[in-house]
């Protein structure tokens, strides 16, 4: 499913290809998927296992830490900074598609963007205490602005990777997150 996924998308994601790049029968695969939207959402649910599993380089490498550096690194995190992010924030970004044509799926869509507004909730209030943001902003209104921030960075960076590369996504997050702690 994953090769049929990267190489395909959303859109190339059938029982057939599925069941060709197995080496199995369409039969076999409906047994386990009976839809086309079966298969999706199964495609959906694993990429928010592997996402949630996968390595965080910038939130390890901050042990620790809270407020700030912790909510930059998972800012960081975030972001097509490696080949292995690149294709997991192109899988992501393809899926936004097929989520929004689905009521059910946008709003698993929703609740996983829910879920991340409201951890980095947490650093920005963190953040607020310790003095390095202002007071003043709602918690989750930074985050949501945060993660709109980050996530239109990573739209970009897909298009454009010349224009967006690492170095320079890490300074627009720094950028960013200097103009937030100015108020």
């Amino acid at each position: 499913m994953w090769r049929v996924l990267a190489a395909r998308g959303f859109g190339g994601l059938t029982l057939r290809a599925v069941a060709s790049e197995m080496g199995a029968t369409t039969g076999l695969v409906t047994h386990y998927f009976p839809s086309k939207r079966a298969l999706v959402r199964h495609a959906l649910e694993v990429l928010d296992r592997r996402s949630a599993g996968r390595p965080r380089p910038a939130e390890e490498r901050v042990g620790e830490a809270s407020g700030l550096v912790r909510l930059r690194a998972v800012l960081l995190d975030v972001l097509p900074l490696d080949g292995p992010g690149a294709a997991n924030n192109r899988i992501w970004v393809g899926s936004w598609d097929v989520a929004l044509a689905d009521p059910e799926l946008a709003a698993e869509h929703a609740a996983r963007y829910r879920r991340a507004r409201e951890r980095m909730a947490g650093y920005v209030a963190e953040a607020q205490r310790a003095g390095e943001l202002p007071a003043g902003p709602e918690a989750g209104d930074v985050a949501a602005a945060a993660q709109s921030f980050v996530l239109g960075l990573v739209v970009q960076a897909l298009f454009a990777p010349e224009e967006f590369p690492p170095v320079r996504q890490v300074a627009l997050v720094d950028g960013y997150l200097a103009g937030l702690a100015a108020g």
